[in-house]
Formats: C-alpha cells, structure tokens, sequence
C-alpha cells in the first residue's frame, strides 16, 4: 500500500520497527526481548491488561494444569529469584498476579495497546513492511510483525440450535465476567467436559447449586494432588533454577516432569501395576511419564486406558454413571489430558446430574434451557466451556496478506503450513512464537516461547548485521518441515481421537496433527541447527535502505 493509499484509508500512519500482537506471556517476552535490542516496537493486546488467557479465564476453578515451577520464565533469574509461588499448580488469580509482577518488574505495559485489535496486516513488498491496521482506525508501519496470539485465544460457541434464545444467564468459560456472578442456589447447565468444564463442575458442583453436565465425549482425568510449598521447597528451588532450567530444555516436554525411556511391555505386569498405582497416588502428569511407547503402541495404551477406567468404577457410587463417565473409542492421552481435584467424587453428590448426550443427544436450547431427546431441563444459567478455535483461530480471525496479495486463509486452506511454527514461505518479516507447525499444546508454552522468540532475535540480529531488509521461510525448507510433521504424526495414536489437536472441535476446520510430534528437545535443535548453519533453509532479501523507525 503507497502513502497516497494509506492517507486516502483516513489515517496517518505511525512507522516503528515491530508489531508484536498477544499479551499472554509468549508476547510479554517478545515485548520485553525486542525492546533490549534497541527496536521501536508496539504491542497490541484485546484485553484490557497482560496475562493473555490467563485474563480471560476466571471461571470457578480456574488453575493450571502444569507444575509452577515449568509455567513460569526462566530468562531472567532477578524474577525467578523475587517471586515465591505458593502452590504446586497455581490458580488463575496468582497465575494472573504473576503476569502483572512480570509487567511491573520490567515496565511493559508502556509498549503496550490495550483494549486493541488488529483488524488487517498486509505486506508492503516495495517498502518491505507491514501495514497494520487496528479497530480504533488506527495505521502501523512495521518492518516486523510478531504474532503471539496464543494456541487457545479463540473461544468457540457449540454448533446446537437456539444458543441466542436462552433467556438466563449465559457465562462462557474463555471470556469469564470480571464482576463474579452469583450462582449461589441456580439450576445450572454445563456444556463441554474437556480441561475448563472439569474444573468448574468439580467445583460448582460443591455448592449451593444444582448442576446438570451435559456430557457429549467424556475425557480422561487424572488426580492432580495439588499442595502447598513449604518454604523449604521455595528455597531449594531458588538455588537450583539454573540447572532446572536447563534440564527443561532436554526434556520433551520442555518442562520438569519425568518422561520415561522404558516401553509398558519390557517389564512383568505386577511391576508395571505398581507403578502406575504409585504414579495415580503422586498425582500430576507423572502417570503420562512411567512408560516410553504410549502413544504408538496400542496394546500398551490399552492397558492404561483400563487401570484409569477401574478406577472411575471404584470412585464413583452409582455405577451406571461411573459408567457414562468412562471415556472409550479413543486412546488415552490422545486428547489432552486433564489433572482433577475430586472431579469424579462430585457425581456422588446429590445436587450433580450427568445427562449423557450420546445416550440422549441434545435437541435444541430453548428459552428456559436445553432440550435433549428425552425431554426438557428448566436452566437458570447456562455455562459454555466448549473450547477454542485452536492454534489457528487467532490468526485467521482478521485478514493477513503476504507477498503479491497471497492471504493467510488460501495458505492455510488445507491446515497450517510454516516452518517451526515460526516463518511462513511468502509472508516475508512475519514471525510467529507457539505457533501451530511446533510443538504448541504438546509442551511447556514458557519454554517454547522463550525458545522461539530468541530464534526471531537472532534472526533479526543476523539480518541487521548482513544488511538484509526482509526474511522468509525458503520453500524448501518448509515443505521439509511440514514432511516431518506428517510423518511423526502418522506413526502416533494422537489421530485416533477427535480433539481441537487435530481440528475436530470446529465444523469445517482441515483436521490433521499440525503439531510437531517430536518433543520440544528435537523442536529446540532444529531451530538451533538453521541458526548454526547460517540461516541457509531461510530465504533472504536485501534491504531497500527504509528511512530509520522514528523514537
């Protein structure tokens, strides 16, 4: 777009050197990372403060399902070291409190936006920048753009006749009111039973309420057995973060957790019971690490698909639900598995009603709640814990044009294509952190974002020093990626299972494991081997000699 364009749209355009989009804390870092190195950078954020998700989800029990030791930075030691987290899994409102000491501690929130969307990005090839347009009418001209968006930043509403007629009160689990409505003695339905509806459920279902779940795929859960840290765990993981952190990045996981080398058939059955009864015991994600071969031998996914089931059976009184509550047809750990505090035990309560939709499939939502194929349940509230448009929603959601008008959308028409979920082939000086091509869902978020955006620092430093105005993923080398992707997905049970992981969630959306497979390990060396090279599998333009970013 010239000039002459831009002025015509009605605004005159602000030229800085970066865009970075997200607040969560894959852009929190960009933020803090890009300022450092001397750039003119603008962040745009749509809510109305830092904390990306962690904004927005405020329903009851809201908490995280990763150790606080793994969801937290480890770039700079002066946080790790003044920050005392208080639990093992950390709830929303300290998730949140963090976020805001991370904002204070090192003065983002002046580069930040809030309350902004951007509306439009389009790639200027003579002037090699980004034009970036927001709802407030409001025109950037970047030479880079970072998109941290966020794997889960697109809620989506469920595809069931008469969602607008519900005359009660609608609450959605991604976009939680700020001022905590009061629930206290409602009739309250709730929709969706992934990682958000179990913790509200579990919960809700312990107060003044009654509660219906309206139960489409169960899931499987696992006892979290969250607890408190004693100041002797605070001091013995401050002086140990170094090495903590450094053992994260070897990790698969790109976190804490044990993961195993040892495959479920190389030892007797009595062993391999205890050890899955001790992993149920210690609670946490420790059960997906006792065994190596999970996710690619069925046989022994099997198994541990029923020791969970029998324990369903032995928690929940009323077996016929017990039951309903048992997921089958899919592998465990193929859809994302979610870490509970008594979520089971809370059908044993009198006030918790499980209607299972596939026995009796949900008909319509009506004025005064939802109607399934056996008849109507009179709701006052109705909960909407159904999801996110993942991993790509957030980008889709406004219109992105790259190198001679190529939209985004036409890309990405049959699944998303990029390299290391980072660069994209013909969107030239747009960088992704979290994106949708690595590791994304499958690992620790804070150490792929750290990982990623100093990969786009390093690239930036490398074209700063080389003289070269605009870089892009090489075909080549995206095509080589995307290959690999394929062919690690092809040998996992992940596509066994419909899951927002491979798309399932979203009518029409291109289903298919777009995520690297690989573990976070082999996702770092990769990025750290195109670095050692020299950038070759990136493809290079010279610089046109743009007049200095003003600031």
């Amino acid at each position: 777009m010239s000039r002459a364009e831009t002025a015509t749209a009605g605004a005159a355009a602000e030229r800085i050197d970066m865009v970075i989009v997200g607040a969560g804390f894959g852009g929190m870092y960009a933020t803090y990372k890009f300022r450092e190195m001397g750039l003119n950078i603008v962040s745009i954020e749509e809510g109305g403060d830092v904390g990306g998700v962690w904004y927005w989800n405020r329903y009851p029990g809201a908490r995280c399902d990763l150790l606080s030791v793994d969801y937290s930075y480890g770039f700079s030691d002066e946080i790790q070291q003044e920050w005392t987290w208080s639990e093992q899994f950390a709830a929303q409102p300290e998730i949140l409190a963090y976020a805001n000491f991370v904002a204070d501690r090192l003065d983002l929130r002046k580069h930040y936006r809030f309350g902004t969307r951007v509306d439009s990005a389009k790639w200027d090839e003579s002037r090699q920048l980004w034009v970036v347009r927001t709802n407030d009418g409001k025109v950037l001209e970047a030479t880079y753009c970072v998109m941290s968006t966020g794997p889960l930043s697109k809620p989506t509403d469920p595809d069931i006749p008469g969602l607008d007629r519900f005359k009660g009160l609608t609450l959605r689990a991604a976009r939680w009111p700020h001022e905590e409505p009061d629930l206290k003695g409602k009739r309250i339905g709730v929709l969706g039973t992934g990682s958000s509806g179990m913790q509200i459920i579990q919960t809700l279902g312990r107060t003044d309420c009654e509660l219906f779940v309206f139960q489409r795929t169960p899931s499987f859960t696992l006892p979290m057995r969250n607890r408190k840290v004693t100041e002797q765990d605070v001091a013995e993981l401050k002086a140990n973060y170094a090495s903590i952190r450094a053992a994260c990045k070897l990790n698969p996981t790109g976190g804490a957790r044990p993961v195993s080398t040892r495959p479920f058939f190389s030892i007797p059955a009595d062993h391999r019971q205890e050890l899955m009864e001790q992993a149920w015991q210690h609670g946490g994600h420790t059960f997906l690490g006792i065994f190596s071969d999970l996710m690619v031998n069925q046989s022994a996914n099997d198994q541990v698909a029923d020791f969970v089931r029998d324990r369903i059976h032995d928690t929940v009184d009323d077996k016929a639900t017990a039951e309903k509550l048992k997921p089958r047809g899919y592998p465990i750990f193929a859809r994302r598995p979610c870490l509970d505090t008594g979520y089971y035990e809370t059908y044993n309560r009198p006030n918790v009603h499980l209607v299972d939709c596939l026995e009796d499939p949900i008909v319509e939502i009506t004025e005064t709640g939802i109607r399934t194929r056996s008849g109507d349940h009179q709701l006052d509230v109705l909960i909407l814990a159904t999801g996110y448009d993942a991993l790509t929603g957030a980008l889709l959601a406004f219109e992105i044009t790259g190198r001679d008008g190529a939209a985004l959308r036409d890309k990405w028409r049959d699944g998303p294509r990029s390299l290391f979920g980072v660069l994209m082939q013909g969107f030239p000086n747009m960088f992704m952190t979290t994106g949708p091509n690595g590791p994304a869902a499958l690992a620790n978020i804070f150490t792929i974002s750290e990982n990623d955006v100093d990969f786009i620092a390093g690239v930036i430093a490398h074209m700063q020093k080389t003289g070269q105005g605009a870089v892009e993923a090489s075909a080549q080398a995206e095509d080589a990626w995307m290959a690999q992707i394929e062919q690690l997905a092809s040998r996992s049970l992940m596509l066994k299972a419909k899951t927002w992981w491979t798309g399932s969630n979203v009518k029409g959306k291109p289903q298919g494991m777009a995520m690297f497979t690989g573990g976070f390990h082999k996702y770092r060396e990769a990025c750290e081997a195109v670095a050692a090279n020299g950038y070759r599998d990136l493809s290079f333009q010279p610089s046109k000699q743009l007049e200095p970013a003003a600031g």
